[in-house]
């Protein structure tokens, strides 16, 4: 009898293109969770959030952020 992964390899295998690709961005997703880092980023992003909504910082557009990087970071 197969095994339950043998099962679910041949199920997903029926899937479509579409549909095995987004499994897989799922399962590597579920493999790089790493819970304290997260709770970092959240911090870090509401800090942000509260700099930005107080006028401490002053943000800027997309464009102005990626002609800052590409002349930081050249290639």
């Amino acid at each position: 009898m197969p095994t339950t992964l043998d099962v679910l390899q041949a199920q997903v295998m029926n899937l479509s293109k579409e549909d095995r690709s987004r499994l897989l961005e799922l399962l590597v997703a579920s493999l790089d969770v790493d819970a304290k880092a997260e709770k970092e980023w959240d911090q870090l992003a509401a800090q942000r959030e509260t700099e930005l909504e107080s006028g401490t910082v002053v943000g800027i557009s997309l464009e102005e952020a990626m002609t800052l990087l590409r002349t930081r970071f050249p290639g």
